[in-house]
């Protein structure tokens, strides 16, 4: 014992009245210099994250580029079309037809491809929890060692020879714990400046599940209207069909009674079989427009029979449509808001990058106890205050030889930003020839469908006169088999563009960005799905209902500091 109470003294300890080794010097001026390190120490944090707060961003802040828009579209004039605003959110009310109602309900709460779209945006959410922690300490560690040391007579402690008096044949032991933290001051906002990057991709992310349910709405309307269009013209194919045959039957009574010759029955059989031939195809037609409705509602293909009641009828549009005014676009539609934000996060991502131009500033800081069995001291003495250990320091660093690397980077990412502002411009522009293209279509195919009701009224009081002369002798069988094929081409060619009509219409609302507001309010995920991913992981508050809404323009950022999704 005397010898190791010799080697603690001979290390600057301090001998009490019974001979003990008390404290040794370092402990000693530790305890006098501890209470002003503390008090630097709060005043130093607390004046860190003041600079924090009023510290620069380098970087160009976003601006929304100029864009070309119309004052008016091309067909305001004509009084079908109104320039009011109108309600867009459940637009396929405006057919009147329960069924379409009820498929869209079942597509939005079913449709996989939306879901995906939901799951991405909680991949974003968590996402932007990732960036924003950067903006606190960046490195936490809980840090503890045991280490025991059996020093052999005449060997070495810290790479120097010991004497006789030192620690040569002695067994040392110790212990230690303690929190380790790094944080790099955000000085030049570059943290500040990803938050905001992976703020607007968030928000883009939003954008792009409005926009699948956008395409969704419109597909399984589109799908819908194509299906009784098809069930429309199966029924003419049928219904031509058993003309023709009572057709066929005439021809050959009169050639049974001949009064007419063989040719005529053959004539009569080659038309019905022409037209008997067009129905196998608008089967196979109506089949694949059936699954493929199956698929919008997130079903397998099946009989969707259960689906629809009543008479198969094309839905009928309204008699006028509310477009408002190309402006209104930039506000409705959410793949122009997606391409504006992605470029706002480009934007930001500039100012990320030349950060990196500038010197960076960390503070780095150990605090914990320690303790050793020298002397008199005991490992189980970790715990006392007097056996606390710490270090606290500034640390720079400065990428001064990557200048051109660097600086290249930050053009490289200013050729992304102005390909996407140019994007946004031209899906500015495209959105307009859409509304455009769908609107004259939607017009256009009016004024044909009155031509074609004309003239399939007209061709049906042609095939009856045909079929009385005919038969009364007075013209021959052509006149009837012309007649027949005129009458079955405007009858199926009025059903089509029926069809067209209203499909052009679904068209209208699609580039107008009508139908993602029916999400409001609503979960991105649907519960089920929830469930299955919080039994998996813990997502904290990142799965409550309605957890991210639908942001303004991105020229409004929000705030900068945010507290983590932890």
């Amino acid at each position: 014992m005397g010898k190791r109470l010799a080697e603690a003294e001979s290390l600057g300890g301090q001998r009490g009245s019974n001979g003990q080794i008390l404290r040794t010097t370092t402990e000693l001026n530790c305890d006098e210099a501890s209470a002003s390190r503390v008090g630097r120490l709060v005043w130093l944090v607390a004046g860190l994250a003041i600079l924090v707060l009023g510290c620069t961003m380098v970087g160009p802040d976003y601006v929304r580029p100029p864009v070309q828009v119309e004052q008016t579209w091309l067909d305001t004039g004509d009084k079908r079309v109104q320039t009011a605003t109108a309600e867009y959110k459940d637009w396929w009310q405006a057919f009147k037809d329960p069924a379409l109602n009820q498929l869209i309900d079942t597509a939005y709460r079913e449709n996989l491809t939306l879901r995906i779209a939901g799951v991405r945006v909680l991949g974003a959410r968590a996402q932007l929890g990732i960036v924003t922690g950067q903006l606190y300490p960046q490195s936490q560690q809980a840090t503890g060692s045991l280490q025991k040391q059996r020093v052999s007579p005449g060997g070495v402690v810290g790479g120097s020879p010991q004497s006789s008096s030192s620690f040569g044949g002695m067994s040392l032991a110790q212990a230690q714990v303690g929190l380790t933290a790094s944080w790099e001051i955000d000085f030049w906002g570059k943290f500040r400046r990803a938050i905001q990057s992976a703020d607007a991709s968030l928000q883009a992310t939003i954008a792009d599940y409005d926009n699948v349910l956008v395409s969704l709405t419109a597909d399984v309307a589109s799908s819908y209207i194509l299906m009784r269009t098809l069930e429309k013209r199966l029924a003419i194919a049928n219904e031509n069909v058993r003309i023709q045959t009572e057709s066929l039957q005439i021809a050959q009574a009169r050639f049974s009674g001949g009064t007419t010759s063989e040719r005529d029955v053959e004539q009569a059989k080659t038309i019905l079989a022409n037209t008997q031939a067009t129905i196998p195809t608008l089967e196979s037609q109506l089949r694949q427009t059936k699954n493929a409705l199956s698929v919008l509602l997130g079903l397998p293909p099946h009989d969707l029979a259960n689906l629809f009641k009543g008479k198969a009828v094309i839905p009928a549009p309204p008699p006028q449509v509310a477009v408002g005014i190309p402006a209104d676009l930039i506000r409705r539609r959410p793949d122009i808001r997606a391409a504006e934000f992605r470029a706002a996060a480009q934007c930001d991502q500039i100012g990320v990058s030349k950060a990196q131009l500038f010197p960076a500033f960390s503070l780095t800081g150990t605090f914990g106890p320690q303790a050793t069995d020298v002397g008199t001291a005991a490992l189980s003495d970790m715990f006392n205050w007097r056996n606390r250990a710490g270090s606290m320091g500034p640390t720079l660093q400065w990428n001064i030889l990557n200048y051109g690397q660097i600086t290249n980077n930050v053009r490289f990412q200013d050729a992304k930003f102005q390909e996407l502002l140019i994007s946004y411009q031209n899906s500015v522009l495209k959105a307009q020839q859409e509304v455009e293209d769908n609107l004259v279509a939607f017009l256009k195919a009016q004024e044909r469908a009155g031509f074609l009701s004309d003239s399939t009224t007209a061709a049906m009081r042609s095939l009856e006169l045909a079929v009385i002369q005919y038969r009364e002798g007075i013209t021959d069988f052509t006149t009837v088999l012309t007649a027949q094929q005129a009458l079955l081409s405007e009858q199926d060619s009025l059903a089509v563009t029926l069809g067209d009509i209203s499909r052009n219409l679904v068209g209208v609302y699609r580039s107008l960005g009508g139908g993602w507001e029916i999400r409001e309010g609503q979960d991105f995920v649907p519960a089920e799905i929830r469930e299955t991913m919080a039994k998996r992981t813990n997502w904290g508050r990142l799965l409550a209902p309605a957890a991210v809404a639908v942001a303004p323009a991105p020229e409004g950022q929000g705030r900068l500091i945010r507290a983590p999704d932890w």
